[in-house]
């Protein structure tokens, strides 16, 4: 039988090695990097804005592509992963909003993306994931809560704002943000200058959303909860802050709130 300095030694030895093997743990947590999902990400042409943005306001992240791989495989990577960024692209089904007849006023539609992206936000939403949605992606997050979209802005909106220009780099308008909101928290600011890129918009807004910017047409420009208490993080924006300066207040502090909520994920939800 161990004597009681025996006893007292064997103790202090087996606390020296829980709290060894537990600092290792921590460690390795800590060198875990933080994973981001993007809807489509490549091909890096016309995708790869998406991930340079996200990797200046923070070079340690891991983005991963969800489009180039099948629907089963997308949802195990997107478990490993503390956010999801929808990105823009094709047009979204119109019969995913109850008008699958008006298809003419369409441009390109990925019924693939489409599948792919109401299954990443259902789960995004059921795991309580950091969710950014721009362009194409802000116009999905509408359509996944109930709300429609606008099938060709030149035909069915009258504007003379230009949301689609020839040359995409340099098609600029202004924009309005609603004090008080997600997005005048972020950016700080109430107006400001946004690159655009889209003839599809918002229409009817789903009914556990708001608009927080708007085009000098009126155009919705900007998409989040109407009530944010208990919810995740999700915004939605309809410009291209990707494709914008990082100092703009409407482009890098987005990326940076959106990765800080990853981040806060992260860490309440340490992956295996």
């Amino acid at each position: 039988m161990l004597s009681s300095k025996d006893m007292v030694k064997k103790i202090l030895w087996l606390f020296i090695l829980l709290v060894w093997l537990l600092a290792g743990c921590q460690e390795k947590h800590s060198e875990e990097p933080l994973r981001v999902a993007i809807s489509k990400a490549k091909p890096e042409k016309y995708y790869g804005n998406y991930s340079k943005w996200l990797k200046h306001a923070d070079s340690t992240i891991v983005c991963l592509d969800m489009y180039h791989t099948t629907l089963d495989s997308a949802l195990m990577m997107l478990d490993q992963c503390s956010g999801l960024l929808i990105s823009g692209g094709a047009d979204v089904f119109p019969g995913l909003y109850g008008r699958a007849g008006d298809t003419i006023g369409c441009g390109d539609i990925d019924h693939k993306r489409d599948s792919l992206e109401i299954a990443l936000i259902g789960i995004a939403l059921e795991k309580g994931l950091p969710i950014l949605g721009i362009c194409r992606g802000e116009q999905i997050l509408n359509v996944y809560f109930g709300g429609s979209l606008i099938i060709d802005i030149p035909s069915d909106f009258d504007t003379t704002v230009l949301h689609r220009c020839e040359d995409y780099r340099n098609c600029y308008h202004d924009v309005s943000v609603t004090e008080g909101s997600l997005l005048h928290n972020i950016t700080r600011a109430l107006s400001g200058s946004v690159t655009s890129n889209h003839h599809q918009a918002a229409d009817h807004v789903a009914p556990e959303l708001q608009v927080t910017a708007i085009a000098p047409d009126g155009l919705f420009e900007a998409l989040e909860y109407k009530d944010r208490e208990n919810k995740n993080f999700m915004l939605g924006v309809q410009w291209h802050p990707e494709r914008m300066d990082p100092n703009n207040p409407l482009s890098g502090p987005v990326a940076i709130r959106f990765l800080e909520e990853c981040h806060i994920y992260h860490v309440k939800n340490p992956h295996p």
